[in-house]
């Protein structure tokens, strides 16, 4: 248990700290945000269809741009994030812009305490399950929380993306779940310049992990896709081949780099 709140502690003092460069940064484009732009992708847009008068619950939903995406297409969203400063930040941009979101700050392992209801959907979204070290945990908790046919909706980096080094010129890391991955981040995806220095501990999730973790706690999985593009550049040494649609340049369209999956609570 002492392993586990170190890790969430120090992953904790890395998200407080992004969210700062994050929320100013051109790759969060704050100013179009505030006028009305979408943070969603294409992706994640398709597989929700039409959310009118829905609830959604938005997990690890850093401050919350998503979750207010969804509330402006008609849904009744809560985020849920466990770090402090993101989640007062959502709070402030919920009653900047009049949208009655709710936010909860805590971490997902400890959600029970926190909320006490069933929703139509459940989401989360790019670079989620990577900080979470117990997927069969987290697949009780998106089953505890759906309503009978509710449904759950990921949209993650792909797996095989997380095998590379940051340069994505070899191989260091397992596909599969091993230990867990230590590494000092000097900056962030969203601010190269961003001065960051501190650690972050995450683990690889493959594909067969993640449906077995929903399949336990009676979760069908009814969709599951794999998209050779990210629609964030927010990799090293990309090219956008067309709007939005970032590759790797030494592999073009050769691997994987995006994956949704569609779940339902029978």
């Amino acid at each position: 248990m002492k392993k586990e709140n170190d890790y969430i502690n120090k992953n904790k003092d890395l998200w407080n700290k992004r969210t700062d460069f994050h929320i100013t940064s051109a790759f969060y484009n704050m100013d179009g945000f505030l006028k009305g732009d979408s943070s969603l992708n294409e992706i994640e847009l398709n597989l929700l269809g039409d959310i009118k008068g829905k609830t959604i619950l938005h997990l690890q939903c850093h401050f919350g741009q998503d979750t207010l995406s969804l509330q402006r297409m008609g849904a009744q969203t809560t985020g849920i994030d466990f770090s402090d400063n993101a989640i007062k930040k959502a709070k402030e941009l919920a009653l900047q812009l009049k949208l009655d979101a709710r936010f909860i700050c805590c971490n997902i392992y400890d959600l029970h305490e926190h909320l006490h209801e069933t929703f139509d959907i459940i989401f989360t979204s790019y670079g989620t399950i990577g900080w979470l070290n117990d997927l069969h945990k987290w697949g009780k908790l998106i089953s505890d929380y759906l309503k009978p046919q509710g449904t759950f909706i990921l949209v993650e980096f792909h797996p095989v993306i997380w095998m590379f080094d940051s340069e994505f010129k070899k191989i260091d890391y397992s596909y599969f779940k091993k230990d867990p991955i230590v590494e000092l981040e000097e900056n962030t995806y969203a601010d190269e310049k961003a001065a960051i220095n501190l650690e972050s501990i995450t683990w690889n999730h493959s594909i067969s992990e993640v449906f077995q973790a929903l399949k336990k706690y009676g979760l069908q999985v009814d969709d599951l896709q794999e998209y050779n593009y990210s629609p964030y550049n927010c990799f090293k040494n990309t090219e956008e081949l067309a709007p939005k649609k970032y590759v790797i340049k030494d592999f073009g369209h050769k691997i994987p780099m995006v994956y949704s999956i569609v779940a339902a609570k029978k």
